[in-house]
């Protein structure tokens, strides 16, 4: 099968291509598979139903008043699953985290269409006021924004450590018939000793355009300053 209609494509061009299609095709097959695994996972614990605190729901309408509001109260209805983003933001991480803040300019610009069929909320351990001036700098008006406050949230997922170290990280929640929260799944950058930052790379498209090059993704962390901006 041919990709394109080019005429002067080498047949040591069109040899290399075919093999490739044929590693993307296995790829994407064995993706599937892993997101069967996933989405088969029993039912994880019932969580507490931890507190966070929460502005305005206009970004631009200052930082008050500040409401609490449950883990339970962030999903807007029933059947909808709650994928909650741990951003590093607060405690030793004291300035936002720039691949974070890349990740969340691409969250904010699709949240509108993540919440046809499920609820979506950013969790940071920052001071509520620090991270909604960042988040008005970014212009993330689509995004729910919490404070942890001074609930154990992200300690218990794993994005943060005794000491106050952050880490990014993604989870997933459900509720069961009777209405409890339960634990679903959770991914972390650190996925064994030998890998290190890659477990949670399908968040970000950015990296996969630039693997579609031909120098790639490259070195990510010298980009770190450039994503921030």
């Amino acid at each position: 099968m041919r990709q394109t209609n080019l005429t002067e494509e080498s047949a040591a061009y069109a040899g290399a291509r075919e093999e490739l299609r044929q590693a993307e095709i296995a790829l994407m097959r064995h993706r599937e598979r892993v997101s069967d695994l996933r989405r088969r996972l029993p039912l994880g614990p019932v969580v507490d139903d931890y507190v966070f605190e929460e502005g305005p729901a206009d970004l631009h309408a200052g930082d008050a008043p500040v409401r609490s509001v449950r883990l339970s109260e962030l999903f807007t209805g029933p059947g909808r699953d709650l994928i909650v983003y741990h951003f590093m933001y607060g405690k030793t991480q004291t300035e936002p985290c720039p691949m974070c803040t890349m990740w969340l300019d691409g969250f904010n610009a699709v949240a509108h269409h993540v919440a046809q069929n499920a609820d979506l909320a950013i969790v940071a351990a920052a001071d509520l006021p620090a991270l909604r001036t960042h988040a008005r700098n970014r212009k993330w008006t689509a995004l729910r924004l919490l404070g942890a406050g001074s609930s154990t949230f992200k300690y218990d997922l794993g994005s943060e450590d005794a000491e106050g170290n952050q880490d990014s990280t993604v989870s997933v929640f459900t509720r069961d018939d009777n209405g409890a929260v339960r634990h679903f799944y959770s991914a972390h950058p650190r996925m064994s000793d030998d890998i290190d930052q890659r477990g949670i790379d399908l968040l970000s498209p950015v990296w996969h355009l630039l693997d579609l090059t031909r120098p790639g993704r490259g070195d990510w962390y010298a980009a770190l300053d450039y994503w921030s901006r």
